[in-house]
């Protein structure tokens, strides 16, 4: 796919697919609640089909993904019943939180994915899963997949983070959940609070504070009422659009505002580009409001270690726009773009050369000097579906002519990107 044009004007509005993070999260947690959740919003991806495939393998009655769907709980009390090998495609979220899950119970169950997924790193899960019970072996004696965890008869953890991630957080007090024990987790750092904001949601105990997360394990779930907003990781990629732009402005509906997600917001108002969120509602579990974004005159920024877990997966395309920005733009402290679907560190600056921007490469990020000059060029998105729609946004900038690889990889999270983006691109 290529895309150019010499000047770009955005007008209308979009609604972003529904957040991916959100979505997972409801899914399972509905299954584990006493009766029946409502769900609306769903994202209906590659990614969310894993979970929701993992989770009928498990024996959970989980429906076709619909945009307003009923997930049958089965209770805390429920055993899962794994049939088969859980498949999980290419969603590092969907296997680490259904490691914290199954862990909980008396279950086999063994994990594979895709090529890209079982090189993903899953002993930073194993390890303290390890100290509350389970058994976990790597059926490859690696730190990826395919892996086989054992659970049961677990007991509580207290357990400090080395790296700020919401997965590992995450599976932890699902396992806390299933396994009935108490959990302690410190972060260095906040990352985004989903599942704690869910839990409570269903009436469990969790206190948070000074960067500590105490669950009292409930003695059940009570069922979601659940709107998904649009996911902000989606959002980010039309507002970084709207910022790169010549002219207009883009309005996008119903984006979730979590504070966790949202990083990209301050940073894209650092370089200049005006925000404004309107009809915020903060009364469900995620607060949402609509975005409208228009351009101004673009300068470099540094984005440090402390800003990180709250746009980690916006780096590639704020990387793009910096990619346009007067200056020089830092990226640090972001060591965790190297495991995910790709190396994105080594991967952006490496399509970032190939259309013609002058960048250095860091082993936690990467300097990029903007320019005006320009840009063509083959961009390899190694299937990483946000490589693919960062560069799709910059290759829709004044004065680029960018070809995408495989465009189809966009699936993973945002089946419709392509259209919504001709939609808005003038």
């Amino acid at each position: 796919m290529t895309i150019g044009r010499v000047r770009l004007v955005v007008r209308g509005e979009v609604r972003v697919p529904g957040d991916k993070s959100v979505s997972h999260r409801a899914l399972m947690l509905g299954s584990l609640a006493h009766g029946r959740s409502s769900v609306r919003g769903v994202l209906q991806s590659a990614d969310t089909e894993s979970t929701a495939g993992a989770l009928r393998a498990l024996g959970w009655p989980i429906p076709p993904l619909a945009p307003d769907m009923t997930v049958e709980g089965s209770g805390l009390s429920h055993i899962p019943t794994p049939l088969t090998r859980l498949d999980l495609g290419n969603s590092g979220t969907s296997t680490r939180l259904l490691m914290g899950i199954v862990a909980g119970y008396p279950v086999e169950s063994t994990f594979t994915g895709d090529e890209s997924l079982s090189k993903r790193p899953m002993r930073r899960v194993a390890t303290p899963l390890t100290e509350m019970g389970a058994r976990i072996e790597f059926d490859r004696g690696h730190d990826g997949l395919p892996l086989t965890v054992r659970g049961g008869n677990l007991h509580g953890l207290d357990w400090k983070l080395d790296t700020a991630s919401a997965q590992v957080k995450s599976a932890l007090l699902m396992a806390g959940v299933t396994g009935r024990v108490a959990v302690v987790i410190r972060e260095p750092a906040p990352t985004r609070d989903h599942t704690e904001r869910m839990l409570r949601s269903q009436g469990a105990a969790i206190d948070v504070g000074g960067g500590i997360i105490v669950l009292d394990p409930p003695e059940r779930l009570e069922p979601l009422n659940i709107t998904v907003p649009g996911d902000p990781s989606s959002a980010a990629f039309f507002a970084c659009l709207a910022a790169l732009s010549d002219a207009g402005s883009i309005t996008i509906r119903d984006v979730g505002l979590n504070p966790g997600r949202c990083g990209f917001i301050a940073v894209l108002r650092r370089m200049g580009a005006r925000i404004d969120v309107v009809d915020r509602n903060d009364s469900g579990a995620e607060p949402l409001g609509d975005m409208v974004v228009r351009p101004v005159h673009l300068t470099a920024t540094r984005i440090d270690g402390d800003e990180v877990p709250s746009l980690i997966d916006e780096l590639p395309a704020l990387a793009c726009v910096a990619a346009r920005a007067h200056g020089e733009t830092v990226i640090s402290g972001a060591a965790e773009l190297r495991v995910k679907e790709s190396d994105r560190i080594a991967a952006v600056v490496a399509n970032l050369r190939s259309v013609g921007v002058d960048v250095d490469e860091a082993p936690d990020g990467m300097r990029i000097r903007g320019t005006r000059e320009p840009l063509s060029g083959m961009i390899r998105t190694h299937g990483d579906h946000r490589l693919a729609m960062a560069f799709g946004i910059l290759g829709a900038s004044a004065q680029a002519e960018i070809e995408i690889d495989h465009p189809e990889c966009v699936q993973v999270s945002y089946p419709d990107f392509w259209r919504d983006l001709a939609h808005v691109a003038v």
